[in-house]
């Protein structure tokens, strides 16, 4: 007993060693902690300094990060913005699917690697993509709101949605007559789906409301870690990923007032397991193998990172995207997937592959995932939107009785040079680099961080705060801020510039205080301008503004309750001239 609980040490000790010495290290030189980790493991795995020994369990633990990783996404998005996503998810996800997978699957015949049926369940597992790369390289980058990452998270999203078809393709396409166990898991998979759904809508909440009135924070940590593990469990006994159970859990739990509360107590477990993750793919790295058919290896992972990279490019041309969006979309999805490593296992299973094929495949998948960060770093530079790091920036701190502004962009400045002009102490965050320093030539200080996180808030100060005032150009991110701040603090004072209408009727309901359109007061004040030199008097072009203002308020309240097209009458009505009797 005594012997095993040290060597559970004994192995804990050194994944954690690993990756506080390789991390730092990789970080210094800018080539990205999921390098670090890969090294890490390569180094004290079983084909390098042997420290640790690749076992599945391990693996399958490092897996609940991915899990974790999913769920915390899902808590990002709601059912009606996957909604409006649905034809990214099927019209550009199911293209690159099919696209790509036919290609490496004629490839593959073509040169008589495989027959027919086998290379079809290679090409078609190949095609997936990494969801923990791809996705953690761009929350590391604050791009998953982005364009092209809202554009490359649909195309994961599916993947992990032909996961059962495909897994059910494999006895089929080896001869086993898997037709009928596929139509079985298709309906398992969408009758546990379906449960889900319901008892997310009708009981999360109140389950969370019970163990929240408790006041036991830990209570509350390990019912949140209990619904991920209970629902990846549900859909996975349906064949369906863990990793997709995971992200709707989160998506149901989306718009629950705890919402914030959950991703902050899972965000530590989620970033450990990760790690974890990313040395396990690094341990499966087989030198031996890769030594002794080197060039095939290097030679694949190159040919499936070109292959996958110019289909994706292509298709979200195809699907309208800007050249760097389909160049950065294209890079950061390049590697083989995770799931490869099970559809490929499974592959041998069924005598669809031998077993050279398989572990050649694996290491092929492996390396291509360690090219991601390269990739992504060659895409930026092509695209011309390389942007600074700021790894040298300082990060926000707490003071007393200050104003904290959030986006230090054109509305974010001028508020800032009002404020400290009048003797405020203003404390502005900005996550733009190139912002921070350019605003640092004019002697403004701003700090480093992530605005629409709680704990940078907090951190600032946000909660001794005399008011926050967000700037951000994210409308995403503002309504995040705004919904976590005011659940941690109901007296507390937010001032938000909304992007346009439809931002401002969005904002609405979340709490904030003051709600200002960017453009609306700079547009009345141009407006006022031009009447006046049409020769209008001051006190007549007074009064056409207060009615502008009292018609727009008016319909904004119109279209809160019903939808964007209400009162559009209100548009087109004249002012009438102010009279005399009026003033």
């Amino acid at each position: 007993m005594a012997t095993q609980e040290s060597e559970f040490l004994v192995q804990a000790a050194t994944y954690l060693g690993a990756a506080a010495i390789a991390v730092p290290i990789f970080n210094r030189f800018k080539l990205g902690s999921i390098l670090g980790y890969l090294a890490a493991g390569v180094v004290v795995g079983p084909f390098g300094l042997e420290l640790l020994h690749q076992e599945e369990g391990t693996f399958h633990v490092a897996e609940l990060g991915v899990v974790l990783f999913l769920f915390v996404i899902g808590l990002e998005l709601s059912l009606s913005r996957l909604w409006s996503l649905r034809k990214q998810i099927f019209g550009l996800g199911a293209s690159q699917m099919a696209v790509t997978g036919f290609v490496i699957a004629s490839l593959f015949v073509a040169a008589g690697v495989m027959p027919a049926p086998a290379a079809i369940i290679a090409g078609l597992s190949l095609a997936f993509s990494s969801t923990a790369f791809a996705l953690q390289l761009m929350k590391d980058r604050g791009e998953l709101n982005t364009n092209y990452g809202t554009r490359a998270f649909s195309i994961l999203l599916f993947q992990d949605l032909a996961v059962i078809p495909l897994l059910a393709a494999i006895p089929f396409l080896a001869g086993g007559g898997g037709e009928a166990a596929g139509s079985e898991s298709a309906l398992k998979a969408v009758g546990v789906v379906a449960a889900l759904v319901l008892i997310g809508k009708f009981g999360l909440d109140r389950v969370f409301r019970v163990v929240a009135s408790s006041g036991s924070r830990e209570g509350f940590a390990a019912t949140a870690l209990l619904v991920v593990a209970l629902t990846a469990l549900a859909v996975s006994w349906a064949g369906l990923s863990m990793a997709l159970g995971a992200f709707l859990a989160g998506v149901l739990l989306a718009e629950s007032s705890y919402r914030h509360q959950i991703e902050t107590d899972i965000e530590p477990f989620r970033g450990l397991l990760l790690g974890l993750f990313f040395i396990s793919i690094g341990m499966r790295l087989d030198l031996v193998v890769i030594a002794q058919s080197w060039w095939i290896v290097l030679g694949g992972a190159l040919g499936l990172v070109f292959v996958k990279s110019a289909l994706l490019y292509a298709l979200a041309r195809l699907g309208g995207a800007k050249h760097g969006d389909a160049l950065n979309t294209a890079a950061v999805l390049s590697q083989g997937g995770e799931f490869a490593f099970v559809v490929i296992s499974l592959g041998v299973s069924a005598l669809l592959f031998t077993n050279g094929q398989a572990t050649l495949m694996s290491a092929i998948v492996t390396i291509s995932m360690a090219l991601t960060p390269f990739m992504t770093a060659m895409a930026r530079q092509m695209s011309q939107q390389v942007e600074d790091a700021g790894d040298d920036l300082e990060g926000p701190h707490a003071e007393q009785d200050h104003v904290i502004i959030v986006g230090f962009g054109r509305m974010g400045q001028i508020i800032s040079q009002v404020l400290n002009s009048s003797g405020v102490v203003v404390t502005a965050i900005d996550n733009n680099a190139s912002h921070i320093r350019n605003a640092e030539r004019f002697g403004f200080k701003v700090y480093f961080g992530d605005g629409s996180r709680l704990d940078t808030l907090l951190t600032a100060g946000a909660l001794n705060a005399k008011s926050i005032i967000l700037c951000m150009d994210d409308t995403e991110a503002v309504n995040h801020a705004v919904s976590a701040l005011r659940e941690q603090s109901p007296s507390l004072t937010i001032l938000v510039c909304a992007h346009d209408r439809l931002h401002e009727i969005e904002l609405q309901p979340l709490g904030a205080d003051v709600v200002v359109r960017e453009t609306m007061e700079s547009s009345l004040l141009v407006a006022r301008e031009a009447l006046s030199r049409m020769g209008h008097d001051s006190r007549t072009i007074d009064d056409y503004v207060q009615q502008f203002r009292k018609r727009d308020r008016e319909r904004l309240l119109a279209q809160i309750d019903s939808g964007p097209e209400a009162a559009v009458d209100l548009l087109h009505q004249q002012f009438k001239p102010a009279s005399d009797d009026d003033h």
